[in-house]
């Protein structure tokens, strides 16, 4: 994959995650009820300003101690994380039933995964030593918070994952904030911040309208029927 160029990144950054959704939707290229994680992917410090990565991907267990058959090391999941562009955000799958029985993510790994380019760490399992990660700035999203790691070990690294009814694939464009995960098509990232002023725009002239002390119902239709203006063709 080819990264984007830094100022992409940075555009995208600047938006919370549903001016993005409303972006993307413009441009036709994913289904609207698609391309994000659902509400069973909890933002766990909503103070945190957007994230903006590439996705990297693993899948654990934690109930039961690792089997002979399981052969994937740490080492394996390092090369893995180098082998996508910085920035980069851990994407894991939990895969036991039911999840949330070890956590990956603590304090420890929050310093290891940060070291390694990692912007975020988003997980349908469980995480903990909140105090610690949060003052390494380090944004979590999981399904809950829990106690202890159990018998927590990789499963899988490299290989798509599906968290919160998303699939990702590693090298994938991920944004997230308060309001949950989202992924941005490659093909669009750089048309986000055209399309954002155009719908901006529109916006703006509603609630001009919804906050003009001679509001009516005929000049708020009016608002909303009025064309959008086209955004450029680059």
């Amino acid at each position: 994959m080819q990264p984007h160029p830094q100022p992409v990144l940075d555009a995208l950054r600047r938006y919370n995650a549903p001016t993005i959704a409303n972006a993307i939707e413009m441009f036709e290229v994913v289904p609207r009820n698609q391309g994000f994680m659902d509400a069973s992917i909890k933002c766990v410090f909503p103070q945190m300003p957007p994230f903006v990565g590439y996705a990297v991907t693993a899948k654990i267990r934690a109930a039961q101690p690792p089997g002979p058959d399981v052969r994937v090391t740490v080492d394996d999941h390092y090369q893995h994380i180098l082998s996508i562009p910085a920035p980069r955000v851990i994407v894991v799958q939990d895969l036991d039933d039911p999840p949330c029985i070890g956590s990956l993510w603590g304090e420890v790994n929050g310093n290891i995964h940060k070291a390694l380019g990692c912007v975020a760490v988003v997980t349908d399992g469980g995480v903990r030593d909140l105090d610690e990660v949060e003052a390494l700035g380090l944004p979590l999203f999981a399904r809950d918070v829990i106690v202890s790691h159990a018998y927590v070990h990789l499963v899988e690294v490299g290989t798509p994952v599906t968290v919160g009814g998303l699939t990702v694939q590693p090298g994938d464009l991920l944004h997230g904030d308060k309001h949950g995960v989202i992924r941005v098509p490659h093909a669009v990232a750089g048309r986000i911040p055209a399309a954002v002023e155009v719908l901006e725009e529109w916006e703006r002239g509603v609630i001009r309208v919804c906050q003009a002390p001679d509001f009516s119902v005929e000049k708020l239709r009016a608002a909303q029927r009025a064309p959008r203006r086209a955004m450029p063709s680059y």
